[in-house]
């Protein structure tokens, strides 16, 4: 099984997404999903996401070979979008399905955990009163991906 990662400007559709990862597949008997969002915290108009092409899918690509080697997956979706994203656009995508929930849940889990912290994207907020800054990394999200590490 080969996993499906895109980065990509336009947005996806969860449904298109989810029949593409599971058509003709009777042995899927578990499909987690993550779909992370653009939030406005503090007055935020946007949120930039920039990459570098080609880094980022192979970094990507790896933390996915993390993921198949540790769960028994039957498919495996990963897209992230790039550029100028509002409030409320969906931001990233996450889906893997199995024959077991446990292993689509636990594997769901640990993408979207190491996405957050290993993959090489860049991120910049624009505020509606015209400031902006670049986003920090935050211990909360190293420490959600260290528990992965122990397992």
């Amino acid at each position: 099984m080969t996993p499906s990662i895109r980065i990509q400007e336009a947005p996806f559709d969860l449904a298109e997404e989810t029949a593409a990862l599971t058509a003709g597949r009777e042995d899927v008997g578990g499909l987690a999903s993550f779909v992370g969002l653009c939030r406005a915290d503090d007055g935020l108009a946007a949120l930039v996401l920039e990459h570098y092409p080609g880094m980022t899918e192979r970094a990507i690509a790896r933390i996915a070979a993390e993921a198949c080697a540790r769960w028994p997956l039957t498919g495996c979706t990963v897209i992230h979008r790039i550029g100028r994203l509002p409030p409320g656009a969906p931001i990233v995508l996450v889906l893997t399905a199995s024959s077991h929930r446990a292993a689509a849940l636990e594997s769901c889990a640990f993408l979207i955990d190491w996405l957050k912290t290993r993959a090489p994207f860049w991120k910049r907020e624009e505020f509606a009163d015209g400031r902006e800054r670049w986003v920090e990394a935050k211990e909360s999200d190293d420490a959600a991906a260290a528990r992965w590490d122990a397992a």
